[in-house]
């Protein structure tokens, strides 16, 4: 047994998990966290928008802090001409890389000057990978209290038609 289950199986039976950062002892200010998925669509800074005016209350006894993510698909050096694969070239991936994470700075500069404005606290995070894994992982990381995303722009009918039993759709 290590040591940390020998603290917990000692403490009182009223304490048996231990709490998220973000939660309060008593007499302290309770944080809630929420996490706001950010991409260039102006369907993410209307979410944005939307949880700026209707998810924050202005009490003292509860601070909001807002994670503004951003998550850039990795890149994949292979050009697929129609012939034999080809490599890109170095300069090409450092290129790339750079263009993407300012691209990143861009809309989470936007965003978080959103917050900002209403006078928010905010946080940004960059990161690389498949979006919807490395959001759900942040946003568990995190201890988020909950989750905001902008649609995707699509109407009922092209969900419908375009990814018809896909499991990455969101």
């Amino acid at each position: 047994m290590d040591a940390t289950a020998a603290v917990t199986s000692a403490a009182p039976a009223s304490v048996t998990e231990e709490q998220p950062p973000h939660m309060a002892a008593a007499g302290e200010t309770k944080r809630k966290m929420i996490m706001v998925a950010m991409d260039e669509s102006e369907e993410s800074f209307y979410a944005l928008n939307w949880a700026l005016d209707h998810l924050l209350n202005n009490s003292e006894e509860e601070t909001t802090i807002i994670t503004l993510i951003n998550v850039q698909p990795p890149f994949s050096p292979l050009v697929y001409p129609a012939g034999p694969v080809v490599f890109a070239a170095p300069t090409m991936v450092e290129a790339v890389k750079k263009a993407q994470q300012e691209n990143a700075t861009t809309i989470l500069s936007r965003a978080f000057h959103m917050c900002t404005q209403k006078r928010v606290k905010a946080e940004t995070l960059i990161l690389e990978g498949d979006p919807k894994d490395k959001i759900c992982q942040a946003a568990d990381e995190l201890h988020v209290d909950l989750l905001v995303m902008g649609s995707r722009g699509l109407g009922k009918i092209k969900r419908e038609v375009i990814h018809k039993g896909t499991a990455g759709f969101y």
